[in-house]
């Protein structure tokens, strides 16, 4: 996972919480428009969510946020 994707999902992470407390869920579309304007991150998201670590299609974002401070 590059740099530049795993802040941007801690920072949506920590955007999340913040709103609406450590019990809320997102899917990896939590880190992305409504449109499809950089595919390739969205897949390299998709990759790192489904295949790798084959999460659930919603997970708690305090759960994501952790796994990605531990890399």
């Amino acid at each position: 996972m590059t740099s530049f994707l795993k802040q941007k999902i801690i920072d949506v992470c920590n955007t999340k919480i913040d709103q609406k407390g450590d019990n809320v869920g997102l899917s990896f579309y939590a880190f992305f428009k409504n449109k499809n304007d950089n595919p390739k991150l969205l897949m390299e998201a998709a990759t790192w969510w489904i295949e790798t670590h084959q999460l659930d299609h919603f997970e708690k974002a305090v759960k994501i946020k952790k796994m990605l401070e531990s890399l």
